[in-house]
């Protein structure tokens, strides 16, 4: 895994991401960090869960690598909180950068005081089965995208971006250069100009 390569998207906006990948590859929006200063980078380690279960995380978490983030489909179930302080506090021992989950979490307020990244679709106190296990790192579909062992999962306070590996230097040089230009447009703005000035947009109403 290239880990330069992933890091190098570190600060970059999602908006900026989903702009330079076809305006695509966000989550469901119902798919929210629990706190609005979590931001996550990494690559995907898949999960599927059977719902209500959550013994297929106990067994990623053993065999997950540095640098990975934890991508559990759960199905959309949120009757129950599949990850709390106790998976939080071994991830982090265990170099995983954060979770999303197609699912609930609970353990809130350890979650955030952990300054863990958790995206999640819901909280929910209740408690899990520990009987099934599902799959691991296989394709799987979170927040309504399709997400792959290795993808790049980028998530800030506006939700979670997946970026295909096999596009992720396309995307950010795309990203970076969206950054730039944004960021040089924003002094223009601060000076008086206008986005249909600068953009040129006042010529489609011109016409």
């Amino acid at each position: 895994m290239n880990v330069q390569l992933i890091n190098s998207f570190i600060d970059i906006p999602t908006g900026n991401i989903c702009d330079s990948n076809n305006r695509e590859g966000s989550m469901d929006e119902s798919i929210k960090p629990l706190h609005d200063k979590f931001q996550l980078t990494g690559y995907a380690m898949t999960i599927s869960c059977i719902p209500g279960d959550n013994l297929t995380i106990h067994k990623a978490i053993e065999e997950a690598k540095p640098g990975s983030v934890l991508v559990i489909d759960c199905k959309g179930y949120t009757g129950a909180g599949v990850f709390g302080e106790l998976f939080a506090t071994s991830c982090i021992a265990r170099g995983i950068k954060g979770v999303v989950i197609d699912g609930a979490c609970r353990d809130k307020n350890d979650l955030i005081e952990l300054n863990f990244p958790v995206f999640a679709k819901g909280v929910n106190p209740n408690g899990t089965l520990k009987e099934t296990c599902g799959e691991i790192n296989t394709t799987i579909q979170c927040g309504g995208r399709i997400v792959n062992p290795g993808d790049i999962i980028i998530g800030d306070c506006d939700g979670i971006v997946v970026i295909p590996q096999e596009r992720a230097e396309e995307v950010l040089k795309k990203s970076k250069a969206k950054k730039q230009k944004e960021d040089e447009i924003k002094i223009l703005l601060a000076q008086g100009k206008t986005t249909a000035e600068l953009m040129g947009f006042n010529k489609k109403w011109n016409k």
